[in-house]
């Protein structure tokens, strides 16, 4: 009964979906470059809508070198693909070598974890073959940080090209995976007695100095323009939605008026088209301004970030955004598609400032498990094997497993219980 229910509620809202609404949510998901695509293409069909300033950058679609050149770019995936050519891989691993890199965002960014690449390759290959073909060879590939699965192992992997000596390498460890360090002011203050001061800011130095989007360093056919950018990094983040080279509509009234003058059957036509004028008016205005209060609350729940105080994102999902900002679930995840913010570490996409639970049933970030794990091993008299934190942290409402123990112990830099 309930069942037909929720089907009779969902055959009514598709039923009381307006073409104009069912318009309204397709201009929420286009990027920036795709949206002036839109207007321009709205412009020449409809005389009634007017630019208030032309541009002649981004608001003609793309400029003249772009379109020549368009021929000879390479994208980030074609540039994976060569280089995998090259590396005489077994089939079984360049099958998985391409679900991996074709999963990456623009960034370069893995945003899935590996029981997702488990099912897209459709069970053939087990988590261990997964997670070896990922971490000895997709981030061993060009650009450093390639297949990283947070900004952490962005930074890990490009630093450790660097071959920096061993002590280095510990605080670098040390700073990137101690569940303690809150933000780099901790950091200093902490280590301060354990490494000398001058290493300590050089390593940091080289850490805020890394690229967070290293696939951002590619061209593609799909250009990348942030919507939003960060103004103020004083008091509080001031997020404004760039208006540069973003056309300003109007309509067009000296047009309107002649329209409203002549009274006849062959203006209705034209009525419909100073109704469609307005609407995308309206629309694009308000579908600007959302993207705005989205980017502004990311900004703000991700302040420490972006600002460079710490390197840990807070918790923070796409259903988190849509409850305080009172959108649907699927509004936000539309909104966020394509999306970027003009920060001071480069443009980085919407979606890579989420950040998910480990847990399936209970909020806990990555940097919180590792604290969990911490805790949990040092209050133990015992050596505890992994299995034995599986079940310690599952009767507590975590339901994790064992792997994702493995890993999270890995980079805490604790060894397993035979080697404790």
């Amino acid at each position: 009964m309930a069942i037909k229910l929720v089907r009779e509620f969902q055959q009514k809202q598709q039923l009381s979906m307006t073409p104009q609404l069912r318009k309204s949510i397709d201009l929420l998901q286009l990027s920036r470059v795709e949206i002036i695509n839109k207007i321009n293409a709205e412009i020449e069909n409809n005389p009634f809508i007017i630019k208030k300033e032309s541009d002649e950058t981004l608001a003609s679609g793309h400029d003249s070198d772009f379109m020549s050149n368009i021929a000879e770019m390479i994208t980030l995936t074609d540039h994976l693909q060569n280089q995998l050519e090259d590396l005489g891989l077994s089939n079984s691993e360049k099958k998985i070598a391409a679900c991996i890199v074709h999963s990456l965002d623009e960034s370069g960014i893995l945003n899935i974890d590996l029981h997702e690449l488990e099912e897209l390759l459709e069970f053939e290959s087990s988590l261990d073959e997964i997670q070896l073909v990922l971490e000895n060879i997709i981030q061993h590939l060009e650009p450093a940080g390639v297949g990283a699965g947070s900004f952490k192992e962005v930074i890990h992997i490009q630093l450790k090209r660097k071959n920096l000596p061993q002590n280095q390498q510990e605080l670098v460890q040390e700073i990137l995976f101690n569940p303690d360090f809150k933000n780099f002011e901790h950091v200093k203050s902490s280590l301060s007695n354990k490494f000398p001061v001058e290493l300590i800011q050089h390593t940091l130095s080289l850490i805020k100095a890394c690229d967070l989007s290293p696939g951002l360093g590619f061209e593609s056919t799909q250009m990348i323009y942030p919507d939003v950018e960060i103004l103020s990094l004083k008091n509080e983040l001031e997020i404004q939605f760039i208006q540069n080279d973003f056309p300003q509509l109007q309509i067009d009234s000296e047009l309107e008026q002649l329209v409203k003058d002549k009274k006849n059957a062959a203006n209705k036509a034209l009525q419909e088209k100073i109704t469609d004028a307005k609407w995308l008016i309206r629309s694009v205005e308000k579908r600007n301004e959302t993207v705005r209060e989205v980017g502004e609350l990311i900004c703000k729940k991700q302040a420490e970030f972006l600002v460079g105080q710490s390197l840990q994102l807070n918790s923070l999902t796409n259903l988190e955004l849509a409850k305080e900002l009172n959108l649907s679930p699927s509004t936000v995840s539309r909104i966020l598609r394509a999306k970027y913010i003009q920060t001071p570490k480069g443009a980085l996409s919407m979606r890579s400032l989420l950040s998910a639970s480990v847990s399936k049933t209970r909020k806990v970030t990555p940097q919180q498990l590792m604290e969990e794990i911490k805790r949990v091993i040092g209050n133990s008299p015992k050596k505890l094997s992994d299995q034995k934190l599986v079940e310690i942290l599952n009767k507590r409402g975590f339901n994790l497993a064992r792997r994702t123990i493995a890993k999270y112990r890995t980079k805490l830099n604790i060894p397993n219980s035979r080697k404790r």
